[in-house]
């Protein structure tokens, strides 16, 4: 049986439920946004848009599919349906001074927040949900080591249950990811040639980002790499650190340094040379 480990997020959450209509939980797929959520909520509806009939529903029918999932309700990876976000609006619009109607996950921040801003703008709380803190493991695992903790990662179900085998973990993360979300967020025609993209960039985490020289290196083109790299902040897999200088012109051009945002998959991607 899997322990439970306690999020550091969950007061502001729960905060956000009891004084907003919508709120709205993005991060990295498997961070544990709806595990979290059905825990703290498990009385409110759930649905998830990653099974296609109901992502078909929620986007050709929207009406329909919020008459069948009414509110309070927790809605999983929302951004594959865009047009219910409008109808959203509508009916909390109507209800305004209900709060808690809806919970919304999402794990392409871009799109969901796109969406968001366009149709939930002043009706929303925003959340994000990263990988396990070394606080948050620490708190579950008392006897876990620094290094031990940055050599198994951050995600939390491999903390939950320590006999899951990290490796075999994480080649299932990263192919997954690859066919789920790369192919719908970037159409990128060769995953091969994407897979060795992401090694370079895993081998150049925590340094200044080079747009140029990452392209090079991978023979891809300047437009390419820019492309992909928005596909992987999108889908949370990276995080650009903005460079801070009292001159703000400075901190408007200077390079901004590339973290990949979980430590273990950075190891995981350089394990393997091109």
């Amino acid at each position: 049986m899997q322990m439970w480990i306690p999020r550091e997020i969950v007061p502001s959450l729960q905060r956000s439920v009891r004084t907003r209509p919508i709120v709205v939980l993005k991060g990295a797929r498997r961070t544990g946004k709806t595990s979290t959520s059905l825990r703290l909520f498990p009385k409110y509806g759930f649905v998830s848009l990653d099974l296609p009939t109901e992502a078909e529903q929620a986007e050709k029918e929207p009406q329909s599919f919020l008459g069948r999932h009414p509110s309070p309700v927790i809605i999983d990876e929302v951004q594959d349906a865009p047009r219910l976000f409008r109808h959203l609006k509508v009916l909390v619009d109507a209800n305004r001074d209900r709060n808690g109607q809806f919970l919304l996950t999402g794990s392409q921040k871009f799109t969901l927040m796109k969406n968001v801003s366009e149709s939930l703008a002043g009706r929303a709380d925003i959340a994000e949900l990263e990988t396990l803190s070394f606080a948050e493991i620490r708190a579950a695992r008392p006897a876990i080591t620094l290094e031990t903790a940055i050599v198994r990662g951050g995600f939390p179900e491999l903390h939950a249950n320590p006999d899951i085998d990290q490796v075999a973990s994480y080649n299932s993360y990263l192919a997954t990811y690859l066919e789920r979300d790369v192919r719908s967020l970037a159409n990128v025609g060769s995953l091969r040639d994407f897979e060795r993209f992401l090694r370079a960039c895993a081998l150049r985490s925590a340094n200044l980002l080079n747009k140029a020289d990452l392209a090079r290196d991978v023979g891809i083109a300047p437009s390419t790499a820019n492309h992909w790299l928005s596909a992987l902040e999108a889908s949370g897999q990276v995080v650009l650190l903005e460079p801070w200088f009292s001159n703000r012109t400075k901190s408007i051009v200077k390079s901004p340094k590339f973290y990949l945002a979980d430590n273990r998959p950075a190891m995981r991607f350089t394990e393997h040379p091109f």
